[in-house]
């Protein structure tokens, strides 16, 4: 029961960082091919890490957006984000996007960008491996964030939870994930289990098909080169983001 609780502790903290989770499930497409003012550019091996910032700022501009702003500059995106604006304009060079020196940037016209070079066209479907606290709170949050990433089926071995529908996601028996993976053409898994079952998923969603995992379990895991595999571990940003508030506490006092 007390590991419990400190799991329930964790949430508000996950819920803070699960924010980025779009930006790191849709790393793994590395290349891609789009046309933008009658240009065809071929962007190969983008850098992980501009993938998951492009992800960062369409989320920015689509805030932005709402406050019926047209146009932004890229420092503008650069507080938003806590980085430089010199990083905001390296990022959107290389996918070959410019500015206006007296406006800055159209705000749709990137956001359409972005999305042509993150999304693929007919959307990709993900799937959740583990209906415990973590599991729900990635369905609740995730809902409705992206219209090309969609959350289709779950998995579990618990009976009080299969067969069931838990925030609209079918909820069914880890026996039948080969099945539902290839029946619905899901590309993308996150795991949520135990440490301990982390390997035998992983290779159970490598088996069916998938060609990325999301995974949130402690475990470090070994997939073919031929899927993506982001790793991320709540307990060690948490302990990074206990010792740089430990760092301020003695610098500040």
């Amino acid at each position: 029961m007390g590991q419990k609780y400190k799991q329930l502790e964790l949430l508000p903290f996950f819920f803070n960082r699960i924010s980025t989770i779009t930006g790191r499930i849709v790393k793994f497409l590395s290349t891609f091919i789009y046309e933008s003012k009658g240009i065809r550019m071929y962007l190969k091996n983008l850098p992980h890490k501009t993938v998951e910032r492009l992800s960062q700022y369409r989320r920015a501009l689509l805030l932005t957006l709402s406050k019926d702003k047209t146009h932004v500059f890229s420092h503008e995106i650069a507080q938003m984000l806590h980085i430089t604006p010199v990083q905001v304009r390296r990022d959107l060079m290389l996918i070959g996007y410019s500015g206006n020196l007296r406006k800055g940037y159209d705000i749709k016209e990137l956001i359409e960008l972005i999305g042509r070079i993150i999304d693929t066209e007919k959307g990709q479907r993900v799937t959740v491996i583990g209906l415990g606290n973590l599991g729900k709170a990635i369905i609740s949050y995730f809902k409705g964030k992206r219209t090309k990433l969609t959350i289709i089926a779950a998995f579990d071995i618990n009976p009080e939870k299969i067969n069931r529908v838990y925030d609209g996601v079918s909820v069914h028996h880890i026996s039948n994930l080969s099945e539902i993976v290839k029946k619905h053409n899901i590309s993308i898994g996150i795991i949520t289990v135990p440490a301990d079952q982390a390997p035998e998923v992983a290779e159970a969603l490598v088996e069916s098909g998938v060609k990325g995992i999301l995974n949130y379990s402690p475990k470090p895991l070994n997939v073919p080169p031929y899927v993506y595999l982001e790793e991320y571990d709540m307990i060690t940003s948490l302990e990074k983001v206990a010792f740089f508030a430990k760092k301020n506490d003695e610098r500040f006092k």
